[in-house]
């Protein structure tokens, strides 16, 4: 009897190094699938820092589309844009626009016309200029009996602010973002 007892104890004793293992892995196993995967913070860092070469990418290429959700009409109400199609395509080459307008004319402007800030032309200047927050942007484009002062700031996500002077007209802000031309289609 003596005997049986020892193999009981042995029993016992390896059961235990046995259960103690398992737990151990059980453990050990999800804490190591866990840490492998990326935490929300270090994923939506990651898509910033994509965003942020994106728009590096758009600006140093001078080719891109600002599209306008918001018009800020000098002295007037914000206007909500998201339904109305607008654009400024930015190019070296030529610049064409075709933006809702909101605000006053003077004498040179034309009467029967779209009403918008709609125009195409090659720019006379079109500068870039890296900033802390960003880029910011300027050309001059003379067309339709008007000269246009195209001014935007683009922050390094892609977000930017639009203002475009004319001389037969008030000036107007728009917000919006920029993308490729390809993405706009």
């Amino acid at each position: 009897m003596l005997m049986g007892g020892k193999k009981n104890y042995k029993y016992y004793k390896l059961m235990i190094i046995k259960n103690s293992f398992l737990l151990i892995l059980l453990v050990l196993i999800p804490g190591t699938v866990f840490s492998q995967e990326k935490s929300k913070k270090e994923l939506k860092e990651e898509r910033k820092l994509e965003q942020q070469k994106k728009t590096e990418e758009l600006v140093n290429s001078r080719t891109f589309v600002f599209s306008g959700t918001m018009a800020h009409p000098q002295g007037g109400r914000t206007v909500n844009l998201s339904t109305t199609p607008n654009f400024v395509k930015f190019n070296p080459d030529l610049i064409d626009s075709d933006m809702p307008f909101f605000g006053r004319a003077y004498s040179g402007a034309g009467y029967g016309g779209s009403g918008g800030l709609n125009f195409k032309g090659k720019p006379e200047e079109f500068s870039v200029e890296k900033t802390k927050k960003g880029y910011y942007i300027t050309a001059v484009v003379k067309a339709d009996n008007d000269s246009y002062n195209i001014s935007l700031t683009v922050s390094s996500e892609g977000s930017g602010s639009l203002t475009i002077l004319s001389v037969n007209r008030s000036s107007m802000s728009y917000s919006g973002e920029i993308a490729g031309a390809e993405e706009t289609k």
